[in-house]
């Protein structure tokens, strides 16, 4: 299982599966997101234009109620009858009769009232309904009897209730307000009057705010009470928002419900309209099964497309890997056939050549093998023991020692040590400064009795460098360039100068000359073909300037390496760049 999950198909399948899922999903969460807010900044405007709709019609009927109410509080004959007072019961029979009459003719002008009650401060009720009349006898202790009561002469909207507040009849749901009647001669109140009608233009007013239906709308009055349907519970005031003093309209948006509330133009009353959110998320829910639909059926396309794309690319690269392992075991006449992607074209292309490649290159192997056998034969008859040469030079060295030619004597035993130095030779091979300086030595030996005293040699190496670590044959190939192309062509007395010095954290071994020199143009073809810019030293014995500056930078670095100056008939000086104690081999 563990190698399945790390095949290339698998990885680019969960890959492209992934990629596409979760581009997928967050364009469909930042939908969803967006298309919540868009819609509940719809129902809120919504909420917002209802309300005000509600609050129209609400003052439409409160004014028809309010007119209806003064008809009867503002009628002079009525008033004058209420507060007439006589003993006979013929005049006050007939009193009665007008009253009621009154009354009756007001009732008869509007379809929609249920019953009128006018109750005088002295206790005489006169009442008009649809059917007989039976009285609350507690009436004084209710509620409304005290509202109305308590009023300054404007009405006062009672609410709706299940039956009449004052007719034990009449069982009928009303819509009850009422006010006071005042004797406008004395200026004082002499009872008051209760309209009941029907409340069904209350109830439909309210029901144009209910957005859902679980929707709850009431009407609220300036001290805090609700007018509510009789089917709908009062909400507790305390988990309400507190309403705007100096606003209109207020649309506050909870954690689970809509509350949309607009002030009545005609008093402080307060149309109030709460929504859960079970229905304000009707359409979200359906939006949201929507998408979780068309998420999956995208899902499922994804995948597809994601196991094709995926078999597409590890398709070819699985051919290619069968055919390698045909390759391992030797089988090279195999070729990968494949048509897919650039790139793996490509690949394909490059492993056939490369396959086609390897078995001429075996063929050849095998023709050159028995050659190789038969120069390696001859490399072996051909050889040279390198001990005979050394023994033979050292009885050259005794026997001119024997005859007391000690120059010449000393000329061959310098040469058997160079010879011995330098046939020991491994690539890459490091040596001491001081096993160096002593090979170095040797060298000069030579040249100081070829060149007949006219070189003078002064060297100046502090004890405590003797002991760097640095690539064999670095100072020979400096020495014997100077000796060579500056000092030998001399007229005059040669001087060759060996010394170390530290500057600026770098080790520098310093050979230099008073010979001829070089020309600007000679020192800058010199300098690029140390960099590798322009054509190659010449030099015998395969060890140059060149050779010698590229192992000095293969094995500390590019900051080292050969430094060289020279100046016409004055003299080279070139300067051997070494890292300092701790950075190369330390200084022992």
């Amino acid at each position: 299982m563990r190698n399945g999950f790390h095949s290339i198909h698998n990885r680019l399948f969960l890959l492209f599966l992934f990629c596409m899922s979760s581009i997928l999903l967050s364009v469909s969460l930042l939908y969803y997101n967006r298309t919540t807010e868009q819609l509940h900044e719809k129902i809120s405007d919504l909420s917002q234009k209802n309300v005000a709709q509600t609050a129209g019609l609400f003052t439409l009927l409160y004014k028809g109620y309010d007119a209806l109410s003064k008809s009867l509080s503002n009628n002079f004959e009525m008033v004058r009858l209420l507060n007439e007072k006589t003993d006979e019961p013929a005049v006050a029979y007939i009193n009665e009769q007008t009253i009621t009459n009154i009354i009756g003719s007001i009732f008869y002008s509007r379809d929609d009232l249920v019953g009128i009650h006018v109750i005088t401060d002295k206790g005489k009720i006169y009442n008009y309904g649809n059917y007989m009349n039976v009285v609350d006898p507690d009436y004084r202790a209710t509620d409304w009897y005290k509202q109305l009561k308590a009023s300054s002469g404007k009405m006062v909207w009672l609410g709706v209730y299940e039956h009449s507040l004052i007719d034990q009849v009449e069982d009928s749901p009303v819509f009850a307000f009422g006010r006071q009647i005042f004797d406008l001669n004395e200026h004082k109140p002499i009872g008051i009057v209760l309209y009941e009608t029907n409340p069904e233009p209350v109830l439909d007013a309210l029901d144009n705010l209910k957005l859902g239906e679980h929707s709850q709308v009431y009407l609220m009055s300036q001290d805090g009470r609700f007018v509510s349907s009789a089917t709908d519970p009062t909400p507790a005031v305390e988990n309400l928002p507190a309403l705007p003093a100096y606003e209109k309209v207020m649309v506050k948006q909870e954690a689970d419900r809509l509350i949309v509330a607009s002030k009545l133009s005609f008093s402080g009353w307060w149309v109030m309209s709460i929504t859960p959110d079970q229905d304000l998320n009707v359409e979200l829910v359906e939006l949201k099964r929507y998408l979780l639909i068309v998420i999956s059926v995208l899902i499922l396309v994804s995948t597809l497309i994601a196991f094709i794309v995926s078999r597409t690319i590890s398709s070819p690269l699985k051919k290619v890997i069968r055919e390698m392992r045909q390759v391992e075991v030797g089988n090279f006449r195999g070729m990968v056939k494949v048509s897919s992607y650039q790139e793996i074209n490509i690949l394909v292309a490059a492993f056939n050549r490369m396959v086609r490649r390897i078995e001429e290159l075996i063929e050849r192997v095998k023709l050159s093998s028995v050659s190789e056998k038969n120069a390696e034969l001859h490399a072996l008859q051909s050889q040279v023991n390198p001990h005979f040469l050394y023994n033979t030079l050292d009885m050259i060295y005794w026997m001119l020692d024997e005859e007391g030619n000690e120059q010449l004597g000393e000329l061959v035993l310098s040469l058997s040590s160079m010879f011995r130095y330098s046939s020991h030779w491994e690539d890459g091979a490091e040596v001491t400064l001081a096993e160096e300086l002593e090979q170095t030595g040797h060298y000069l030996a030579i040249i100081s009795i070829r060149l007949e005293g006219r070189l003078q040699i002064v060297t100046d190496i502090r004890e405590c460098w003797l002991g760097f670590k640095l690539p064999k044959m670095t100072v020979q190939p400096v020495i014997e360039n100077a000796v060579k192309h500056g000092l030998e062509p001399l007229d005059r007395q040669g001087i060759l100068k060996v010394y170390t010095c530290e500057e600026d954290n770098i080790l520098k071994l310093v050979i230099e000359d008073n010979g001829n020199g070089m020309t600007e143009a000679e020192l800058q073809r010199l300098l690029d073909s140390l960099d590798d810019r322009g054509p190659r030293e010449p030099s015998k014995g395969g060890i140059g300037l060149q050779n010698l500056h590229r192992r000095l930078q293969h094995m500390f670095g590019d900051s080292y390496g050969l430094q060289i100056q020279s100046y016409p008939g004055t003299g080279t000086r070139v300067s051997i760049l070494l890292p300092p104690a701790g950075e190369g081999d330390s200084i022992t």
